[in-house]
Parts: C-alpha cells; sequence; structure tokens
C-alpha cells in the first residue's frame, strides 16, 4: 500500500509539474510574442522614421540624375536636399542645371544633346556627331533665349576662340566634331554668333536652325525641299504629314510635280495625295531660294532666283503650280488644322523662311511639343493619364509665359517626375 502511495504521489507530482512547465511555456510564449511585436513596432517605426527623412534626399537625386544623367557631390545632395525638404523642390531643379553649377556640365553635354540630335537627321537618330543645330539649341537652352525663335533667329553658336577647335567652316562639321572629341563642358565653351555673319546669308534668309549647316545637309539635299518642311513639322510641332491631311484645302498651290492621277486613278490624289499638298506646298515654296550644294558641302542662297529643284517633273502635271519666288501662305488657318493654335499676331502669310519659322514656332502646337519632348526627355515616358496631361499643360502655360524658357520647362517636368 505504501509503495502503491509513493507511485501515486510520484504521478500527481509529475502531473502538476506538467501542467506548470504548460503555464510557463505558455506565458512566455506570450510575453515573447509581445516582446518580438515590440521589437518589429519599433524597427518599422524606425523605418518609417528614416524613409521620412530619406525621401527629400531621395528626390534631390532624382532630380539631378534625371537632368544631368550623373549622381550629384554630396555638398550639391545635401543643398538640393534641403531645397526639396523646405517645399522648393523646383528651386533644386533649377540649381542642377544652373549653368554657374559646375556639375551641370551633364545636362548640357549629354542630356541636350540627346535630346536635340534627332532633329538633324533623317534617321531621327542620337547617334550623331555634334553640329551646328544641337549646338545652336543647347546654346539657346542655356542663356535662355526665347525658344520660339530656334526657327528664325540670326543665331548660331559655337565653340569658343579658346577651344582649341578649327575655325567654323560652311563646307565641314570639323568645328564641332573637335569639340566633342575633346569633351569640351559645352556649359562654358559655346558662344553665340550671328549666323550670317558665320554662313554669309542675308540676315533676312537666316532661319535659326533651318538654315544651320546640318539641316541644310540633312533635308535640303536633293529633293524638293519638302523634306525641310516634313521634318520641321515632325521635330517642331510633333505632327507628321499624315496626321495633318486635310482634304478640303484648295490644291491650286500643288506643283507641277505632283500627279493628279497617280497610277492613273485620281481618286488616289483627290483622297491622298492632296490632303498633304495642299498645306505643305504653299508653306514649302519659303524655301524656294535654298538648297544644299553637294559639290561645296554647303547651304547655297540664291535670293531672287527660284532653285531648279522647284521645277522638276514638271510634266507630271502641266497646268500645276508654278512656283515663282519665296512667298508663303498657311492654308491650314482654316479647317481642322486651326487646331495646330497659330499665332494671331501672325499674319499667316509671308516671303521667305524666317517669316515662314516664326508663322510655325508661335503656334501652340509648337509650345505643346516642345514641353511633351522635355516631359519624355527627363521622366522617360510619354505623357500617359489625365494627370500627366494636365502638368504638360500647365508647362506649356508657363513656358509661354516664361519668354519661352526651355531650362524652366526642363526644370518643371522634372519635379513633377522626381517622385515616380
Amino acid at each position: 500500500m505504501k509503495t502503491a502511495t509513493r507511485v501515486t504521489d510520484n504521478m500527481a507530482a509529475q502531473s502538476a509539474s506538467r501542467m506548470l512547465n504548460q503555464v510557463f511555456k505558455a506565458r512566455m510564449s506570450k510575453l515573447s510574442h509581445a516582446v518580438l511585436g515590440a521589437v518589429v513596432a519599433g524597427v518599422l517605426t524606425a523605418g518609417w522614421q528614416a524613409a521620412a527623412v530619406a525621401a527629400p534626399r531621395d528626390q534631390a537625386k532624382r532630380l539631378h540624375d534625371r537632368l544631368t544623367g550623373t549622381p550629384p557631390s554630396d555638398t550639391l545632395l545635401t543643398q538640393m536636399t534641403s531645397m526639396v525638404q523646405s517645399g522648393d523642390a523646383l528651386g533644386a531643379a533649377r540649381l542642377a542645371i544652373d549653368p554657374a553649377n559646375v556639375e551641370s556640365k551633364g545636362f548640357y553635354n549629354v542630356t541636350l544633346k540627346n535630346f536635340s540630335t534627332p532633329w538633324t537627321n533623317r534617321d531621327r537618330t542620337v547617334f550623331a556627331p555634334l553640329n551646328d543645330y544641337t549646338a545652336t539649341v543647347i546654346g539657346m537652352v542655356r542663356d535662355n533665349v526665347a525658344f520660339n525663335t530656334l526657327l528664325s533667329a540670326d543665331l548660331l553658336y559655337t565653340g569658343s576662340t579658346s577651344s582649341g577647335a578649327p575655325a567654323y567652316a560652311t563646307t565641314n562639321n570639323n568645328h564641332y566634331q573637335y569639340l566633342e572629341d575633346n569633351d569640351s563642358d559645352l556649359r562654358t565653351v559655346l558662344t553665340s554668333q550671328s549666323q550670317s555673319a558665320l554662313s554669309g546669308l542675308p540676315a533676312a534668309a537666316t532661319a535659326g536652325v533651318m538654315t544651320s549647316r546640318a539641316a541644310a545637309q540633312a533635308f535640303f539635299i536633293d529633293g524638293t525641299n519638302r523634306a525641310m518642311f516634313r521634318y520641321t513639322m515632325l521635330n517642331h510641332l510633333c505632327n507628321d504629314m499624315e496626321q495633318v491631311q486635310d482634304t478640303s484645302r484648295p490644291p491650286d498651290r500643288i506643283r507641277q510635280d505632283v500627279s493628279r492621277s497617280p497610277g492613273g486613278d485620281s481618286r488616289l490624289f483627290l483622297n491622298g495625295c492632296i490632303g498633304c499638298h495642299t498645306g505643305m506646298d504653299p508653306l514649302a515654296q519659303a524655301f524656294a531660294y535654298y538648297d544644299f550644294d553637294e559639290t561645296q558641302a554647303r547651304l547655297v542662297y540664291t535670293g531672287g532666283a527660284v532653285n531648279l529643284k522647284y521645277q522638276i517633273n514638271i510634266d507630271n502635271f502641266k497646268p500645276g503650280y508654278v512656283t515663282p519666288d519665296d512667298h508663303w501662305d498657311n492654308y491650314w488657318r482654316k479647317g481642322p488644322n486651326r487646331a495646330l493654335g497659330f499665332s494671331t499676331a501672325q499674319s499667316g502669310s509671308g516671303t521667305g523662311a524666317k517669316t515662314m519659322g516664326q508663322e510655325l514656332a508661335n503656334s501652340e502646337a509648337f509650345a505643346q511639343c516642345q514641353v511633351q519632348k522635355a516631359f519624355k526627355a527627363v521622366c522617360f515616358r510619354e505623357p500617359g493619364n489625365s494627370s500627366d496631361r494636365s502638368k504638360v499643360s500647365q508647362i506649356v502655360t508657363s513656358f509661354k509665359s516664361s519668354n519661352y524658357s526651355m531650362r524652366e520647362v526642363f526644370a518643371e517636368a522634372a519635379v513633377y517626375c522626381m517622385g515616380d
């Protein structure tokens, strides 16, 4: 009996011990979870606090990276972070591309060169050398020259005399190739020049980048000079010919080289060809005195004498328009292409490429196009939703009110996308 009692007492003790252990473990488990939860909460809180502190710095870095393509120094990043944190992100963006800031070189040498190079060649490739067209775009942005004079100014940018580059030449690109090969700082080395003094063109015949050597070589060479008009529309109004077709305009200025029954079918002309040529031909008449001479490798201006290319294939339609001079008219001021927003401050007609360039560059489509391209350059995407489109519209308004400052456009677009 005593033995049985001891066994029973031992079993009871073991059972009690197991129960105490289970209670202890349960309490410890709850305590561990509580402690762990507190630790996790503390870590997360610290992380959130760190993120709150780091966000402006990340945004400042993104501003600089996207605008210049290079990381900022710690000193500059700290300064930009402080500005972002205080609500002056636009000031931080302006600082990043301020030509007085030595770290802004990448904006001029890389971002702006890549931005404008596709406009200078028919392939629209970024893989083309620096030239007088791209250098002029870069210089105008740097100096805040009103960008709506891009297609009309008597202006060209070259390297300074201290750059070591060979002199500017109307027959080759050696001057700009030297600047690129030697990684010259375009932020400081570019100087504004009178295009007429460099090229020998009459001042009234200069038309900004359209009469640069690079543009002439790409778009005045051979052909009928319609290429210069088409690529100007494509590059600076963001519309190709198919997008501005209008068969409702009168065809009285369509040249003789355009067949009225291509392939023997006049419907092709009436429903297709006419849509582009009724607007394009009266405007492209502004280029009647220009050509790119392949033998001389230079732009040639024959003031008062219509270039022979305006008279090629005259037998295609003898009753067609014969170009007598460089007078142009904008037929697109009426009809659906009024949506391009031509300025009421312009007359809609004139003489020569300069005044035609003013007609195009003072349109709403020109301003919209520049902003869209800058948006894509720093946001790495097209404007794709209502918020993007609203911002683009806002920047267009700012662009025009800031005397067409492209530097300001880049800064505003970068700020909008700094939190992407």
